[in-house]
C-alpha cells in the first residue's frame, strides 16, 4: 500500500513542479541590454530591449527588464505597461507585482476599485497562480494520472488498494477539470485583453466620441483602464470605480 502512496505522491510533485519553469531570451542583444542596464545606460538598454520585441521575441523577463529600464528614466507609463505585460505571462511573480505597485504609487490617480463578490475574488486569485500554459500542463498531467489510478484500481485485488486508487482517480479528475478551466479562462482573458495604460499626461474623458462633447472626468498618465468599444479613432473606456467615457485611441496603449 505504501508504494502506491509514494508513487502517486511523486507524480503529484511532478505535476505541481511543472509550473515553475520560465525561459528567458537567450540572444546576444538581450545580454547587451542587460549589461547596458547594469552599467546605468538605461536608454541604450531600452532601445535594445525594444528591438528584441520588434523582432517578435517576448518573455516575462524581457518585459520586466524593460519596465525597470523605463522606471529608471522616470517614464512611468511605459514602466507600468511593461510590468503589466510581464504579469500577463507570469501573474504570480512577486517581483513583478512589487515593482508594478511601486510604479503605480507614482501616478496621480488613486481610483477606488468597485468591490467584488468574495467568490469572484477567490476564483481570480487562484487563476493568477500560473499562466495559461502551466495550467494546461497541469491539466494534461492530471489527466494522465487519472488513467494510472484507474489501472491501479483494475489491477489491484485488495479492497483497500482499490478504494485508494478510486479516490485518487476522483481527485485527479477534479484537478484536471479545474486546471483545464483555469487554462481556458486565462487564455481567453489574455487573448481578448481589453485593458490599456493612459499615456497622456492629462486626459479629459468625453461623454461621446466627439471633440465637442462634454468632459465627464479627467485621468492622468499611468492609469490602467478597461477598453469597452472602439469607434473610429475613439475608445470607450471604464476606470476601476465604474465611470465610463470616450478618449482618443492615441492617448492610451493597449496591453
Amino acid at each position: 500500500m505504501r508504494k502506491y502512496h509514494c508513487l502517486l505522491t511523486f507524480l503529484m510533485i511532478v505535476v505541481i513542479g511543472s509550473g515553475f519553469v520560465m525561459a528567458a531570451p537567450g540572444n546576444e542583444d538581450f545580454e547587451k541590454a542587460n549589461k547596458a542596464y547594469m552599467a546605468g545606460f538605461y536608454e541604450n538598454a531600452i532601445n535594445l530591449y525594444e528591438n528584441i520585441l520588434k523582432s517578435g521575441q517576448e518573455s516575462p523577463v524581457l518585459y520586466y527588464n524593460l519596465g525597470n529600464a523605463y522606471f529608471k528614466t522616470d517614464q512611468i507609463p511605459q514602466a507600468i505597461l511593461n510590468y503589466e505585460r510581464a504579469l500577463m505571462f507570469d501573474p504570480s511573480n512577486e517581483d513583478y507585482q512589487y515593482n508594478l505597485k511601486v510604479a503605480n504609487a507614482r501616478i496621480v490617480d488613486k481610483i477606488e476599485v468597485l468591490p467584488e463578490l468574495f467568490y469572484v475574488r477567490w476564483w481570480t486569485s487562484i487563476k493568477q497562480w500560473f499562466p495559461p500554459d502551466t495550467w494546461l500542463r497541469i491539466a494534461l498531467s492530471s489527466f494522465t494520472l487519472v488513467f494510472i489510478a484507474m489501472v491501479m484500481f483494475l489491477m489491484s485485488r485488495q479492497i483497500a488498494r482499490r478504494k485508494f486508487a478510486f479516490s485518487a482517480a476522483v481527485v485527479f479528475v477534479i484537478i484536471t477539470l479545474l486546471s483545464a478551466t483555469m487554462s481556458y479562462q486565462t487564455h481567453k482573458s489574455n487573448e481578448s485583453n481589453s485593458e490599456a495604460i493612459v499615456f497622456a499626461p492629462t486626459l479629459p474623458v468625453k461623454s461621446s466620441p466627439d471633440e465637442s462633447s462634454i468632459d465627464l472626468f479627467v485621468v492622468h498618465e499611468g492609469l490602467k483602464v478597461q477598453l469597452l468599444e472602439k469607434i473610429g479613432d475613439w475608445y470607450e473606456i471604464r476606470i476601476a470605480n465604474g465611470s465610463k467615457g470616450w478618449v482618443k485611441t492615441n492617448t492610451v496603449q493597449p496591453l
